[in-house]
């Protein structure tokens, strides 16, 4: 099972080099980075899009993408390795690839008149058409279309017109080729171009979906013109507004015959056009960079009519339904745009999709790095704080809460190779680049402050700032030398090398002391008190050039290096010596990081796109990771929080990892109050070979130091903060303020960081109004703010909507009157009073005018319809919205106006109780839409805000957070007290392997009825008779001859329960399973048996000794157990919701019974009747209804699965791990329950070849927890 876990993905933005690189059909989007293509697909259920999966199969540039105009679920790439590859995006692989396409394909294109044609292009042409399908693939040259006088730009075919085809080229001309016309080559130039030599290539072309002979033609100069291509003339030339502006892009607009749209170069401009008027109708500015792509999705997307458990439909049109009258317009707005989707790419490798209908993004990934990141960093005093440095000339600074970009460099610096943030608080980054030198980069100021230029035109190819003595900077580059200077520009030390110098790093522990990586295969140390430029230890011993070395950060004197031979190696400066060769990358090594807490974790990355962890103790490799589809060449964690790694490669992305699982006993002996010698140590005993990992850095002394000076609380105290050390980004900080928060805490101790993420209920009013009027009063900060800093318009336009949203009626409207908007104003006034009302009329005595659908908003809160208005936004997927209108209501801000003074207290309690429940239920949808995006910890954040603590724990251990939800609970009291139980239970059998059976009973003794658990660990446990006695000791059990005699007059007594549990602690547990299975079969042959009549005895039964259940003289009662298991196991998972291994299970039952010769009263036939009836009466399809006799057959099944304790169904729903939404590139392993790709974490079971999905895993070993390849075997997927 993978130690290391995906938790979060930074993707990659839009190349802006290539034409063709955004693509979309039906409800998916693709655009291209330099060497992948991310594809996003909408999520029907909430209303966004989400990122699918990324291909990256293409070594080098990207040159056009094309979607296949038959088939949505296949498109097409091209790339500068002239390769061609046809990818089925369903089944996320390769169907077909060319790999030598005679030149690089320029521009690629399905052929319209045959669904497997695919042509493609090259400079000068030919065009080739590839039939990678059919009897015999091949490819052919298009008969015309060859030997052009000029560069070809991109070519389109005839969307009706059969075999239609026109090519624009780099000096500005057109070709059109139609079968049965004689070609034309070369015509019609932009006119001012007539008899020159000057170029001005065809920057975009579109054939009018209206006719076989129109085309928008956009030069980059000459802007754009329509033309005819069978008379050759142009019609329209279209007029910009400016002279400066030249046109990169344009789409026609599908939805609105003779409408088309254009993307400006040098800004973000999108402006709308018809055909019958030379000047636009309208533009926008969209972002400060110029567009480079655009495409007009053709169908519209299908918004959600309503939330879908409104179960009448026809209580209220949806905001969008064709009900509404249109508003009249006034003259100039008679244009106003058409509805659909624009994907917009940008110059700076920004990407959207832009609702032209409501003018507003739907999605908007702004700022991506398109090239390779060859390094990334955390901020030295915030650990939330990410910088990268890219081949695309700029370093980006993210925000790994949130995943987004904040800050970024100028750029145009070349290549950025390296960089390195000052120490502390100084908020500057140092950048290495390849031609430019180096720089310092002052975040705040947003602007360089000084160069270094001493390697000259030199590549740097690593700077580091010491962060122990911040005046120094060292860099190292090709010239073969490092140089240190003071960050004024002071040269300290020249040392030469004998050949390029590609890594330094300074001693954690010697601020005079770096070392070097040198491309004569050595390491060199050098000592800077000295004035001699000699080194102090030249170590040899690599075979290849040596790239980045790093000093461990807990060892005096131990330092690594990382080689393009493939391997790591380990030097102990004291001794002179390589202490340890770490082999196994199979090719060159490039990341590396030692970890800050635990001193033998070692993490390097290489160019065989892999991550390995490695124990430098012995030299094993503990884990690798594939998921990088390219080279990775940074890695980085943060001290504060150790165990969160960030990775970059030349895939453009960077991940976000949690490496917890590789030290998983430490959490659990801080859990079970382990003594401190089990948690902290030092290197020494950490070092031991074999021994369990202890904690040795600074930030758990730091902790137990802070805990020492504590007289109250302590507990609490020390599981949040080693949890919080312990958790990757994403909500456990928010989740600790809130578990706070619920237990009493003040709320002045509070972090101020509490406000950004999930508040409790009880504070969401008090700081959004605080917001709201922090945007009313602050002007443009200082600094501006960051990336895209809203006008002041903008700010006052944020304070008004959300004191709207807060109740607070006059306030909305008099900052709407200020941003002269009164129709806005006027219309929720009366609200406030008539007499306000009137008020504003007669200072603005103008007619309301229905604008934008989203002017729903107010009538509601004016007029207090809190349900359609809640409705409303959560039909739109505005979950967030929702709930702060849901608990404005709650709070009583939001009421109908009132016409008359009447008494309505009864009515407002009655009000208040509907908001409430109103309330809960918005939590819960936005916490499963969290839950569905794989963030387990936000969604409990979501159900602890409205003090559901059940849900809340319910979701970190569907989430499988176990660990968490363990240390929450205990935290929490009372009130989660069942849930932690069932977590520490599912724990202690996570541990129930040697060498941490001892944990796995301390675990057990927390919880307070655990004499059957302990009874069913010890049954479990394989030893030889003194240690099973001595461990049947420790739980408090007897002996095991006492055992059998207890068992024997258990069964006297006719105690079958206790029978089956001596018998198992017995020396013989196998006499258990007959009295057990034949109890259970008895059962089932009765007619009103339920599933909580023999589960608790399967269960028991599931733990005798796996090398007594898999002895051949038990195969027939081995079968029995199994097939009992399985079927009671496909019934728990149909009460528990675990819809996608219901089938599995049933068929897992249905083959045993098929296989083995056995005796028990479960019929194959039965077992399809029930499947058939689940699936008929719980997976919607409104085609087929299902049968009465499947009725009757679907409520006899709820009959047996209805609990007897309540409680048991707070842990319905599947299970969804961290990270299964996060496309990973390891080799691709197909489910054997459904055959399909897995998405997400894999399991793979006991044969090494069969996997299944994590979650799949989870959920079956908590309703079966036997093996689904009918071994015996237990399965341990927590």
């Amino acid at each position: 099972m993978a130690k290391v876990k995906q938790v979060g993905l930074l993707a990659a933005g839009c190349q802006p080099w290539n034409k063709d690189v955004c693509a979309a059909s039906g409800d998916r989007f693709a655009y291209c980075a330099t060497l992948a293509i991310y594809i996003y697909q909408l999520d029907q259920q909430y209303n966004e899009f989400k990122l699918k999966s990324i291909m990256s199969e293409h070594k080098k540039t990207i040159t056009s993408i094309s979607w296949c105009p038959d088939n949505p679920d296949l498109f097409a790439s091209a790339s500068a390795d002239n390769l061609l590859i046809v990818w089925n995006v369903a089944e996320q692989k390769a169907v077909a690839r060319l790999d030598n396409t005679k030149g690089i394909p320029t521009s690629v294109s399905w052929c319209l008149n045959s669904a497997d044609g695919l042509a493609f292009v090259s400079q000068r042409g030919p065009l080739y058409i590839w039939m990678y399908g059919g009897p015999d693939p091949g490819v052919t040259m298009h008969k015309e279309a060859h030997s052009f006088l000029s560069d070809i730009c991109l070519f389109r075919w005839h969307p009706v017109k059969k075999g239609k085809l026109v090519f624009g080229h780099t000096d500005g001309s057109l070709s059109v080729f139609q079968p049965g016309s004689k070609s034309q080559k070369h015509v019609l130039r932009p006119e001012s171009l007539e008899g020159t030599d000057e170029e001005d290539p065809v920057s975009a072309l579109e054939w009018d979906l209206l006719s076989t002979d129109y085309l928008l033609v956009s030069n980059l100069h000459n802007g754009i013109r329509l033309v005819d291509s069978e008379a050759l003339a142009c019609i329209t030339s279209f007029c910009f507004p400016s002279a400066a502006a030249s046109v990169q892009c344009l789409a026609w607009v599908p939805s609105a015959p003779g409408m088309f749209i254009t993307g400006d170069s040098q800004v973000g401009v999108l402006r709308v056009w018809n055909v019958s008027r030379s000047t636009p109708l309208d533009s926008f500015k969209l972002k400060k960079t110029g567009f480079h792509a655009l495409h007009v999705l053709s169908s519209p997307l299908a918004k959600k009519a309503q939330s879908s458990c409104s179960p009448s439909k026809s209580q209220h049109t949806s905001s969008t339904s064709e009900a509404v009258p249109p508003p009249t317009l006034s003259q100039n707005r008679s244009f106003s745009l058409p509805p659909g989707h624009a994907v917009c790419c940008f110059m700076d490798g920004g990407v959207g999709l832009y609702d032209m209908g409501a003018k507003k993004w739907d999605f908007l990934r702004d700022l991506g790095h398109v090239e390779t990141i060859f390094d990334c960093k955390f901020k030295p005093d915030d650990p939330n704080l990410l910088a990268t440095a890219s081949f695309d000339g700029t370093i980006k600074i993210w925000d790994t809460n949130t995943l987004t970009a904040v800050y970024t460099s100028p750029g145009n610096e070349g290549v950025v190779y390296s960089l390195s943030w000052a120490p502390g608080d100084l908020n500057c980054i140092a950048g290495a680049t390849s031609r430019n030198g180096a720089f310092i980069w002052d975040v705040r100021k947003g602007k360089i402050i000084t160069r270094f230029n001493e390697h000259g035109k030199n590549g740097i190819f690593c700077i580091s700032w010491s962060h122990k003595d911040s005046k120094r900077i060292a860099t190292c580059s090709g010239d073969g030398f490092c140089i240190i200077r003071t960050i004024d520009g002071k040269i300290l030390h020249k040392y030469k090398h004998p050949a390029a110098v590609f890594g330094c790093d300074w001693s954690q522990n010697n601020k005079d002391m770096i070392a070097t990586g040198c491309e004569d295969k050595n390491v060199r140390v050098y000592y800077l008190a000295t004035s001699s430029d000699q080194p102090l230890k030249v170590f040899t011993g690599h075979l290849a050039k040596v790239f980045h070395v790093r000093w461990s950060p807990l060892r005096e004197g131990i330092l690594c290096s990382g080689s393009d031979d493939g391997t790591v190696r380990i030097w102990d400066y004291t001794q002179d010596a390589c202490i340890n060769v770490l082999s196994g990358h199979t090719a060159p090594v490039r990341g590396l990081m030692w970890n800050t807490e635990v001193p033998y974790l070692l993490i390097s990355g290489s160019w065989d796109y892999t991550i390995r962890v490695w124990d430098t103790r012995d030299g094993t490799c503990l884990d690798s990771v594939y998921d990088h589809g390219a080279d990775v060449y940074g890695l980085t964690c943060h001290q504060s929080r150790p165990f969160t790694m960030a990775s970059c490669s030349r895939d453009s992305t960077v991940r976000l990892w949690s490496l917890t699982p590789l030290i998983s006993p430490l959490l659990l002996n801080i859990l079970t109050d382990q003594p401190w010698e089990k948690i902290i140590g030092n290197t020494d005993t950490a070092m031991v070979p074999g021994s369990p990992p202890l904690l040795c850095g600074k930030v758990s002394r730091d902790i137990k130091q802070d805990l020492d000076k504590l007289s109250v609380d302590i507990r609490a105290k020390k599981l949040r903060w080693f949890s919080e050390c312990f958790s990757p980004p994403g909500g456990s900080g928010n989740l600790w303020d809130l578990v706070s928060v619920v237990n009493g805490q003040d709320d002045s101790l509070l972090p101020a960081s509490y406000s950004k993420g999930v508040m409790h209920m009880k504070h969401l009013l008090k700081f959004k109004t605080s917001e709201a009027q922090e945007l009313t009063i602050v002007k443009m900060s200082k600094f501006g703010g960051g990336i895209g800093a809203p006008s002041k318009e903008e700010r006052l336009k944020e304070a008004a909507d959300i004191h709207l949203r807060l109740g607070q009626i006059q306030r909305y409207c008099e900052l709407m009157v200020e941003l002269g908007q009164w129709e806005k104003a006027l219309s929720v006034a009366p609200g406030v009073s008539m007499k306000y009302w009137k008020k504003l009329m007669q200072r603005r005595a103008d007619q309301l005018m229905a604008e934008d659908n989203d002017d729903a908003i107010p009538y509601c809160i004016a007029t207090g319809d809190i349900k359609k208005l809640v409705t409303f936004f959560t039909g739109r997927g505005q979950l967030l919205e929702a709930l702060i209108v849901a608990q404005g209501a709650c709070e009583g801000n939001i009421r109908a106006p009132q016409s008359s003074a009447v008494n309505h207290t009864t009515n407002d309690v009655e009000n208040k109780q509907q908001y409430q429940s109103l309330l809960q239920k918005v939590c819960k949808e936005l916490a499963e839409s969290y839950f569905q995006d794989g963030c387990s910890v936000l969604a409990a954040c979501c159900h602890l805000a409205v003090d559901n603590v059940e849900l809340a724990m319910s979701s970190l251990i569907r989430g499988n957070e176990l660990e968490m939800a363990a240390c929450v609970g205990l935290v929490l009291g009372e009130p989660a007290n069942q849930s932690t139980a069932y977590c520490l239970e599912l724990l202690a059998r996570k541990y129930m392997s040697t060498p941490t059976w001892e944990l796995s009973i301390e675990l057990l003794q927390m919880i307070p009825e655990n004499h059957i658990l302990l009874a069913k660990l010890c049954a479990f446990y394989p030893g030889s008779a003194a240690e099973i006695n001595e461990l049947h000791q420790k739980c408090g059990l007897p002996t095991l001859e006492d055992c059998k005699s207890l068992a024997e007059e258990a069964k006297r007594n006719g105690d079958l329960f206790s029978a089956v549990k001596f018998h198992l602690l017995s020396p013989e547990p196998e006499n258990a399973l007959q009295i057990g299975i034949n109890h259970v079969k008895e059962q089932l042959t009765g007619s009103d048996w339920t599933v909580d009549s023999v589960v608790s005895i399967l269960d028991l039964m599931s733990y005798i000794r796996t090398e007594r259940l898999i002895m051949s003289k038990l195969t027939e009662t081995r079968s029995e157990l199994l097939i009992l298991c399985g079927y009671i196991g496909g019934l728990l998972a149909i009460r528990r919701q675990y819809s996608s291994i219901v089938p599995a299970l049933y068929e897992y039952t249905s083959q045993l019974l098929k296989r083995r010769e056995v005796c028990v009263p479960l019929q194959i036939e039965q077992l399809s009747v029930e499947l058939d009836a689940w699936r008929a009466c719980t997976q919607s399809n409104s085609n087929c209804p299902p049968s009465e006799s499947q009725r009757d057959e679907f409520s006899c099944l709820e009959r047996r699965i209805q609990p007897t304790d309540s409680d048991t169904l707070v842990l319905c729903g599947a299970d969804y791990v961290t990270g299964s939404n996060l496309p990973s590139h390891s080799d691709v392993q197909l489910s054997c329950f459904t055959g399909h790709r897995i998405q997400g974490p894999v399991f793979l079971l006991e044969d090494g070849k069969s996997a299944i999905s994590l979650n799949d895993a989870l959920m079956w070993a908590k309703v079966n927890p036997f093996s689904p390849l009918g071994t015996g075997i237990r399965i341990n997927p927590f």
